[in-house]
């Protein structure tokens, strides 16, 4: 195992063990807010005024945690410096289940809202990236954010870590709980921002990462009326009747410890026939030591827990023919219950204001033929293709910190993230579009991990 995924690991198991231990306390911001401030229908919620809002402040003062964003970028990644002043609200709203650790709280529908001194106007909402926590887009999004005035809030989704399916009553309901979570916040931000700043956000803007990009999908699905816009980079791609995580994940694990071991040319083709990208072999082996059997296994039990009988989440890594083994897994025999669990989370492509979607090629997680090509469809379908630009990252995968053990193959996707975010901005601001859907070339130069130009 390399040592940096070792030491992802690491960080997060302490922060599990001791996330509410932070050394120091957090640094009065001079000139803060002195009137009160309350978020609406917050169980819980504690204020700082701080003098800096980056997370190295933050790191400084405990109000941050580096294991939930480890491993999501690049070490070449160069962000924006502050001191970025202003206000930081950590709560939670009231909810059931008790997953996330953070500041000894042990209670779920953690939030985080952040409110710098200078605003520019406008809001950001995200939701976690797989089942992270609310502090994950700190170091890809909230920094960058800040430093240009946005008004921040973030949450953890109401449920969360690798047993995240033991919440809610029927399947599906963990996943489902993820939209009410989101929508809970926006409003809940929105007028947190009133009593800040005196008046609503200009503008409001929702994105996210992975599910964060599926949330970010749905939210302007369902709830358009809420946002002006969205970025959604690599989201979850859930339907019904398919293509979903356990529709290609199965295959992939069926299909691949042959592959490894053998070479076997039919292997390999049945994994690039599920929807994994030619090309991307070199990744496989990291996605099937950390992604796929933990991801298949997980999901699997969050809408078909009745598939392994009385097991909780199948069998690590098991080889096909075992009983109950997830790499045996056929979605399409399973009852329609199992179908009607994921229908209730499923995607239509019916947005209702502006989306820019990114993919990277070489996401070997999410394949791109199984995920946002669909989605493309799906939005064609709807009649909304005047509201989306689908931009395709080449040498992009699923999380931008590979690209530090493949610089001459891959290409981290934040940079053409921030790109997407300032052309989203003048679409929706300024009614000029931008440029139509296509190919975002891996340059051969320069500083792939801090510039991109979508507009070439």
């Amino acid at each position: 195992m390399p040592f940096r995924y070792m030491l992802v690991v690491l960080l997060m198991v302490l922060s599990v063990l001791f996330s509410s231990f932070f050394p120091g306390g957090p640094a009065r911001a001079s000139g803060c807010h002195e009137k009160p401030i309350r978020v609406p229908g917050a169980e819980k919620q504690e204020l700082f005024c701080l003098n800096d809002l980056m997370t190295p402040g933050l790191l400084k003062s405990g109000l941050t945690d580096a294991s939930d964003w480890a491993g999501l970028h690049s070490n070449r990644t160069k962000n924006p410096t502050g001191p970025v002043p202003g206000i930081q609200i950590n709560g939670y709203f009231p909810d059931t289940s008790a997953f996330n650790p953070h500041h000894g709280w042990n209670h779920d529908a953690q939030f985080v809202i952040r409110l710098p001194q200078r605003w520019n106007g406008k809001l950001i909402i995200t939701g976690a990236p797989g089942v992270r926590r609310q502090y994950s887009l700190d170091f890809l999004i909230s920094d960058w954010a800040l430093s240009r005035g946005y008004a921040f809030a973030s949450t953890d989704k109401g449920n969360n870590g690798a047993t995240f399916y033991r919440d809610g009553e029927q399947p599906g309901d963990a996943v489902a709980e993820w939209h009410q979570r989101v929508t809970q916040l926006t409003k809940a931000a929105k007028e947190v921002v009133r009593q800040r700043y005196g008046h609503y956000p200009r503008y409001t803007y929702m994105t996210g990462i992975s599910n964060g990009g599926y949330l970010t999908r749905y939210a302007l699905e369902n709830h358009p009326e809420l946002y002006d816009g969205g970025v959604d980079w690599e989201g979850t791609l859930f339907r019904s009747e398919g293509p979903n995580l356990l529709t290609y994940l199965p295959p992939a694990l069926r299909h691949y410890p042959n592959y490894r071991e053998t070479g076997d040319k039919s292997a390999q083709d049945a994994m690039i026939q599920a929807g994994f990208e030619p090309g991307s072999e070199f990744l496989w082996e990291y996605h099937y030591t950390y992604y796929w059997d933990l991801t298949q296994r997980i999901y699997r039990e969050e809408f078909d827990p009745d598939y392994d009988g009385d097991l909780e989440a199948g069998i690590p890594f098991c080889r096909p023919g075992t009983p109950n083994c997830d790499a045996d897994y056929d979605y399409q025999s399973r009852p329609e219950s199992v179908k009607k669990a994921v229908e209730k989370v499923s995607l239509s492509g019916n947005i209702g204001k502006p989306l820019i979607t990114l993919h990277g090629n070489m996401d070997a997680l999410l394949p791109i033929r199984t995920d946002s090509n669909v989605y493309r469809n799906l939005v064609q379908e709807a009649g909304r293709s005047h509201l989306h630009r689908y931009y395709v990252i080449e040498g992009g995968t699923h999380v931008d910190s590979l690209y530090d053990q493949y610089p001459d193959r891959l290409r981290p996707i934040l940079p053409c993230y921030r790109e997407a975010f300032e052309q989203l901005e003048n679409w929706v601001e300024k009614g000029k579009k931008p440029i139509e859907s296509g190919w975002v070339r891996r340059p051969d130069s320069g500083d792939p991990a801090n510039k991109c130009r979508i507009r070439e």
